[in-house]
């Protein structure tokens, strides 16, 4: 059965050390959507920077970025540049001279802020020093950095305008100062944490250049509330083709980021998916089973699979009306009806099972697919 495929725009391409963001795969089609991520340690400590890189990457990061706030960060950076398994970018605001360091320590890419750095020769030397090492700058807006507060005070005739228009005009006074310079190496990126607004303002920045759009949605909160945050805006944009690299940015751990972010992009197939996805039923009116406790159980037996590098789907559905259909799709299934469920493997039925025995039959055939040559 064929499905329907997310037609993506083409961009040019961008070189962040190993890892190209934007641009097209030697097949002619646009390369895979990057996964990035952020620490949230003191950079300053390299050890504790450096183990949650690689946890970050162990999860499926592609890029890394982390805080350089204070030159004890960029002291820290040669070493962590050595160290990581993934290019490492530099989070700049307010002090250009940390960028020159990060650039010099080896940062594959420097995020940067121009509204932040009120010099423009400041601006221009950061430019100069990332144009000789061959080194990528995403040039971002977010809808809190639009408004001069220099002063200490918030303009507010300069928020009359759609915030999205008003973050789009401030993108392109900052690229007019690259373009200048003759800098093109840069990815771009217009983030707030309403989801109709970030829409809006990327769809307008897709429309209006060519560059790489780096996609994510600011302060999106918790896990809890910023998945749904994240995907109702990053699964529009995803889904119009839009995006070259994400981060999801949730508080606390950021290793939950990458997961959320595998998931969306494997959602839109946007990824292939390995280890085991689970699909269970709604548990409606319909179910002549308690399914909810075993799907529970499978659930949790299923972390045994949870490095496997390929993808396998198993189904637990629990009536006649949905669960054929799923047990012809999904490589292992369940079909449970009134004290005992039909055992499938690839649309094929293979034995009639008790509910005692769902759990350990469906380990069984997992098992099999995922040690198979």
């Amino acid at each position: 059965m064929k499905l329907p495929e997310i037609t993506r725009r083409i961009t040019r391409p961008v070189r962040v050390g190993s890892v190209t963001i934007g641009g097209v795969s030697e097949a002619g089609t646009p390369n895979p959507v990057v996964l990035q991520s952020m620490t949230n340690t003191q950079t300053a400590d390299a050890e504790a920077t450096l183990a949650q890189i690689r946890d970050l990457a162990a999860a499926g990061a592609e890029l890394v970025r982390v805080a350089i706030p204070k030159e004890q960060d960029t002291e820290a950076l040669r070493n962590i540049v050595a160290e990581s398994p993934v290019p490492i970018i530099a989070d700049v605001h307010f002090h250009f001279q940390r960028a020159i360091e990060a650039i010099a320590a080896g940062v594959a890419k420097i995020r940067l802020n121009p509204g932040n750095i009120s010099d423009a020769d400041q601006v221009r030397r950061v430019i100069d020093a990332a144009g000789e090492a061959g080194v990528a700058i995403r040039v971002g807006v977010n809808e809190g950095s639009i408004v001069d507060r220099r002063d200490g005070r918030r303009h507010t005739e300069q928020l009359s305008g759609a915030l999205d228009e008003l973050m789009l005009e401030k993108l392109a006074e900052y690229l007019g100062v690259f373009e200048k310079a003759g800098f093109a190496n840069l990815v771009l990126s217009a983030k707030s944490h309403d989801a109709v607004t970030n829409i809006a303002v990327n769809r307008a920045i897709a429309k209006r250049w060519d560059y790489p759009l780096h996609l994510g949605v600011t302060h999106a909160g918790t896990a809890k509330t910023g998945t749904m945050r994240t995907a109702a805006a990053l699964g529009t944009l995803l889904s119009d083709g839009i995006g070259e690299t994400i981060r999801v940015s949730f508080s606390g751990d950021p290793v939950r980021e990458i997961h959320a972010a595998k998931e969306l992009l494997a959602s839109l197939r946007l990824r292939r998916r390995d280890g085991v996805e689970l699909i269970s039923c709604p548990t409606c009116g319909r179910l002549q089973m308690d399914l909810n406790p075993i799907i529970e159980k499978v659930s949790e037996a299923l972390k045994e699979f949870e490095h496997l590098r390929r993808p396998i789907q198993v189904a637990i559905m629990g009536c006649v009306v949905n669960g054929p259909g799923e047990a012809d799709n999904a490589d292992v299934a369940i079909c449970a009806g009134k004290d005992k469920a039909v055992l499938y493997c690839h649309g094929q039925r293979l034995r009639n099972v008790t509910p005692a025995e769902i759990v350990p039959a469906v380990l069984e055939e997992v098992r099999a697919l995922a040690t198979e040559e």
